[in-house]
C-alpha cells in the first residue's frame, strides 16, 4: 500500500442568521484541520484500535470532551461509517490523524457540524471513495447531524440556504449509525459486523446566496457553553401565527439584502430580526436581548445587524466597518453580567478542502 498524506480544511459555520432558523448557514474564516498521514505497515509498527491514532491540539485540549479513540471520537466515527458504508470495517493500517481545532466548542460556531463534514470527508479520503460527490456527501451528514444549516455552510462554504427530507424511522434504528444528540439513541459507532444502511439519496439540498463583499462578521464569543439539546429544550412546542409571519417576512428579505452592493443598514437591520428563537434562548444568554435591541445602524456607525449565532452564546455582528468598537460595545454588556468574551472578525469562507501532499 503507497503512503497517503493530506490535510483537510473545514471552516465553522454561523447558523440561524437572523430569522433563519434551521435554514440560512454561513461558513467562516476559522477552520479545523485534519492533518491525515497512512504510512505502510511495518515489522515494529504499532497496533492501534481500528487502525487508528489520533492526536490533538486546540479548543477543549486535555478535557473529557475531546477523546482520542477512533471509537468514541465524532470525527472517526462518522469516518467509520462512511467506511463501513462502503465494505470497510476499520481504517487502513498505519493511519495516524493530527487534528488542529480553533473552533471553540459548544458556543454555536458550528463545532459539531465541523466535525461531522470533516469526518465524512475523512472516510471518502482514506476509503478511495472517489465516487462520492459533494451532494452524496451532504446526504451521510445528514443522517449524522440535522442541522443542515451548519453542515451545508461547512462543506459548501459561504451563505447558503438548506432544507432537509424527514428521515424514517428505519433510517435511523441501526446502531451503525453515528448519530448526534439531534437524533435519537443509541448512539452509533458499534461495529456490530453488518453492513450500515446507505443514506436516502437527496435527504437535503442547498442553494448559495450572494454575499456583499463588503460585510464582515463579527463573533463576539462568551467563556461559557450552551449545548445545543439545551437551547432546543427552551423552545416552545408551537408558536403564534403572528411570529411565524414575522420571521417568513424578514427570511424572504434577508438573502436579497445581504446580497446588495453597497449595504443598505436599514434593510439589513430589520430583516435580521427574529421572534422564533431568539427571544426563547435569553434566558440562556445573561443580556442577549438588550445587546439586540440596543445595538442598531443609527447608534453604531458600520453595523448592520445583530443576531445570536446558532444556539449561541456567541453574537454574531454584521458589520462593515467599526468592528473592534462594535465588539467593545458587546463585550461591555456582557461584563455588565461578569461573562467573559473574546472576538474575532471573521470573513465568508469557501467549503470544506483536501490538499494532498502524498
Amino acid at each position: 500500500m503507497a503512503a497517503q498524506s493530506f490535510v483537510i480544511k473545514t471552516p465553522c459555520s454561523s447558523a440561524n442568521i437572523g430569522p433563519g432558523f434551521d435554514v440560512i448557514g454561513l461558513a467562516l474564516s476559522m477552520y479545523l484541520e485534519l492533518h491525515v498521514t497512512v504510512d505502510p505497515p511495518t515489522s515494529s509498527s504499532q497496533n492501534y484500535p481500528l487502525n487508528c491514532r489520533i492526536t490533538y491540539e486546540g479548543e477543549g485540549e486535555g478535557t473529557d470532551e475531546i477523546s482520542l479513540d477512533p471509537e468514541v471520537n465524532l470525527i472517526t466515527r462518522v469516518a467509520l461509517y462512511v467506511l463501513r458504508c462502503h465494505d470497510q470495517r476499520a481504517f487502513p493500517k498505519n493511519t495516524h490523524i493530527h487534528i488542529k481545532n480553533p473552533i471553540p466548542l459548544g458556543r454555536g460556531l458550528g463545532s459539531s457540524g465541523a466535525a461531522v463534514v470533516a469526518g465524512v470527508m475523512l472516510g471518502k479520503e482514506v476509503g478511495r471513495l472517489d465516487h462520492l460527490t459533494g451532494e452524496r456527501l451532504f446526504d451521510f451528514c445528514l443522517m449524522i447531524e440535522r442541522h443542515p444549516d451548519n453542515v451545508g455552510a461547512a462543506l459548501f462554504g459561504g451563505f447558503v440556504g438548506t432544507y432537509l427530507k424527514p428521515l424514517t424511522p428505519e433510517d435511523t434504528a441501526r446502531v451503525e449509525i453515528p448519530l448526534s444528540e439531534v437524533l435519537p439513541a443509541p448512539q452509533g459507532g458499534i461495529d456490530t459486523g453488518d453492513r450500515p444502511p446507505e443514506p436516502p439519496v437527496g435527504i437535503g439540498h442547498h442553494i448559495k446566496f450572494p454575499w456583499a463583499g463588503e460585510i464582515k462578521a463579527v463573533a463576539i464569543i462568551p467563556e461559557f457553553e450552551v449545548p445545543t439539546a439545551k437551547a432546543r429544550q427552551v423552545l416552545p412546542a408551537e408558536y403564534p401565527r403572528n411570529d411565524v409571519t414575522f420571521n417568513l417576512q424578514r427570511i424572504a428579505l434577508l438573502p436579497v439584502a445581504l446580497g446588495q452592493s453597497p449595504p443598505d443598514p436599514e434593510l439589513i437591520y430589520l430583516a435580521m430580526q427574529d421572534k422564533l428563537h431568539q427571544p426563547y434562548r435569553q434566558t440562556l444568554i445573561p443580556g442577549l436581548t438588550e445587546i439586540v435591541e440596543s445595538m442598531t445602524p443609527a447608534t453604531q456607525p458600520g453595523l448592520l445587524g445583530v443576531c445570536l449565532s446558532g444556539a449561541g452564546p456567541t453574537i454574531l455582528a454584521l458589520a462593515t466597518s467599526n468592528f473592534e468598537e462594535i465588539a467593545s460595545r458587546i463585550i461591555k454588556k456582557f461584563e455588565e453580567n461578569k461573562i467573559v468574551c473574546n472576538w474575532k472578525v471573521l470573513e465568508p469562507a469557501e467549503g470544506t478542502t483536501v490538499v494532498r501532499t502524498k
